[in-house]
């Protein structure tokens, strides 16, 4: 079989641009995606972010689901130890009465925030803990099997709203496993565990309802282009913008050139931000392809999930075309 494509959009929030303007960005990436053949876009819980507008995600799939008409749409990932697990499966059992068949949802444990975010979310630092539980108790308000007696979801979709655990750790591949769920790595930004988090998923996966065969996801970084001379200049400005980003958390609104921030990244002290970029894939469309062809085997991945970083919305969806042109993205 082809190998499946899926796009994480990160609804990222452009230097002088509005959250508005990134909705509307994420309409016409999925739209593209749509057209392209890609088999879904999952867009990530984050808070406190200001270059990033996903964070009311239910929402957000709610509007793309609304002027889209087949891809596939969901959470990549909804940070479960953040909500109570009842909260959202009403959401997405909304979501998946109002477009059937279309709804996925993702599941990871992170905060997808700092420290005082966290606070602010009132969040328990020991929530994390009880994320299989909340997993199990999220799919019984789904499934109509609840564990809480007298406690349904409303509405509850006829459909069914597929779980996926989200993972950068041996954690989530072994309960993905135990639960018989789809793992999604995200190695876009957390490659170290990668392979060993695949191998230990499949050796322990047990058959549930939902999956008889464990189905490997992975996140992989995309930058293609016309030309290459592109392609690596849309990589350099996003990954600049991106150390900036996390730079600035420490040291107030100081501001550093190109020439200052490709300095740093090629330090030992910036070294580890640029190794959490390192499964990219820069180029022309049959670059793009190669790399990506590449990395699915050295995993045997079943889809991969891809990140267009370029800033600008139209070199992104030309990334989008560019990618499904060579890669034989299938729809489900």
């Amino acid at each position: 079989m082809p190998l499946a494509l899926s796009i994480l959009d990160l609804a990222s929030i452009a230097p002088g641009r509005s959250a508005r303007d990134s909705f509307d960005n994420s309409v016409a990436l999925a739209r593209a995606a749509e057209r392209s053949g890609y088999r879904r876009v999952w867009y990530a819980e984050h808070h406190n972010m200001g270059s990033i507008a996903s964070s009311a995600t239910s929402v957000l799939i709610g509007h793309v689901a609304g002027q889209t008409e087949s891809i596939r749409l969901g959470a990549g990932g909804i940070m479960l130890p953040n909500h109570s697990p009842l909260v959202i499966a009403e959401q997405f059992g909304t979501l998946e009465t109002l477009y059937p068949g279309r709804i996925d949802l993702g599941l990871g444990r992170a905060p997808g925030s700092d420290q005082k975010t966290m606070y602010a979310l009132r969040r328990d630092h020991a929530s994390a803990d009880t994320f299989p539980q909340d997993v199990l108790e999220l799919q019984g308000y789904l499934t109509g099997d609840s564990r809480i007696p007298g406690v349904q979801a409303v509405p509850r979709a006829e459909g069914v709203v597929p779980l996926y655990i989200l993972g950068s750790s041996l954690f989530g591949a072994q309960l993905a496993a135990q639960l018989g769920l789809p793992y999604a790595f995200a190695s876009h930004f957390a490659p170290d565990a990668l392979h060993r988090a695949v191998e230990v998923y499949r050796e322990h996966f047990l058959p549930s309802e939902q999956l008889a065969e464990p189905y490997v996801m992975a996140g992989v970084n995309v930058f293609a282009a016309d030309t290459y001379e592109d392609a690596a200049q849309q990589r350099a400005v996003s990954y600049r913008a991106r150390a900036r980003m996390m730079v600035r958390r420490g040291a107030g609104d100081a501001s550093f050139t190109d020439e200052e921030i490709d300095a740093f990244l090629a330090s030992p002290n910036g070294r580890h931000l640029s190794e959490m970029t390192r499964y990219t894939a820069v180029g022309l469309a049959e670059d793009v392809h190669a790399y990506l062809t590449e990395f699915a085997t050295s995993i045997g991945a079943d889809e991969l999930i891809l990140a267009h970083h370029a800033t600008d919305i139209t070199d992104r969806i030309r990334s989008v075309e560019l990618t499904a042109t060579t890669a034989a993205a299938t729809t489900s």
